[in-house]
């Protein structure tokens, strides 16, 4: 079973799909931490993100990017180093659109995703999994919240509790702008699939979001046990 679930910067993608898969025993596929141990390898070796759309397939490659099963979900890793503990640097983050801008990149690491998604039952976040990489899920999740509640919820990712008002404001103008890059490139952009439900997380806590999730999966035919059965799913999309 594919569980999609997508959404703009900071709706609570990532940690609602990381929790919703450990509940379900599914594993969990952050497919923004495949573009951003990329983005990290690229800028390591040098390449600066204005290069990023001449990367040629043999160079991604060469990135030796991977995925490794880690408890419920992965861990990413690029020429042979863990690279999990930076792929949430500042550099990263300011470069990631770049690389995802990249239709040759996201050909590449589609099929990445596609193979980590052929292991097991599977709750994949990201912004267009619904849509292109596996339009044809079983249940597809669309998470939407205020800019101001995005923003609180990323600053606090990165260990800013009680942030000023200023900086809840140059946060929400980041994450502005990174939707509007999001929702008007031309390669698989930011989009609500026609089929997804939309589920808005500004007024709800954590425990509600993801039960939210956890309810819609099993109304699908998702069992608690599902991800301990062993089966494979063929890849889709």
């Amino acid at each position: 079973m594919i569980i999609a679930i997508d959404g703009p910067a900071g709706s609570g993608k990532s940690t609602t799909a990381r929790e919703a898969a450990r509940r379900l025993g599914f594993h969990h596929v952050d497919s923004g931490a495949f573009y951003r141990a990329l983005t990290w390898a690229a800028l390591e070796a040098g390449i600066a993100p204005e290069r990023f759309a001449m990367l040629s397939e043999a160079e991604l490659d060469d990135f030796g990017v991977r995925a490794e099963p880690e408890g419920n979900g992965f861990r990413m890793f690029a020429g042979g180093r863990d690279v999990e503990p930076h792929i949430r640097e500042a550099a990263v983050t300011a470069s990631v659109s770049a690389m995802a801008r990249v239709a040759r990149v996201r050909t590449w690491l589609n099929r990445r995703l596609r193979d980590a998604a052929s292991r097991a039952d599977v709750v994949v976040d990201g912004r267009d999994i619904g849509t292109v990489v596996f339009p044809d899920a079983d249940l597809k999740i669309f998470l939407v919240a205020h800019p101001e509640t995005r923003a609180r919820r990323r600053l606090a990712e990165w260990g800013i509790i009680a942030p000023s008002s200023d900086a809840v404001a140059a946060e929400v103008e980041r994450l502005l702008e990174r939707d509007r890059a999001d929702s008007e490139r031309e390669v698989a952009p930011l989009v609500r699939a026609a089929d997804a439900e939309e589920i808005d997380t500004s007024l709800l806590d954590f425990e509600e979001q993801v039960e939210r999730v956890v309810s819609l999966a099993r109304a699908r035919g998702a069992v608690a046990s599902a991800g301990s059965r062993g089966g494979r799913v063929p890849p889709r999309g």
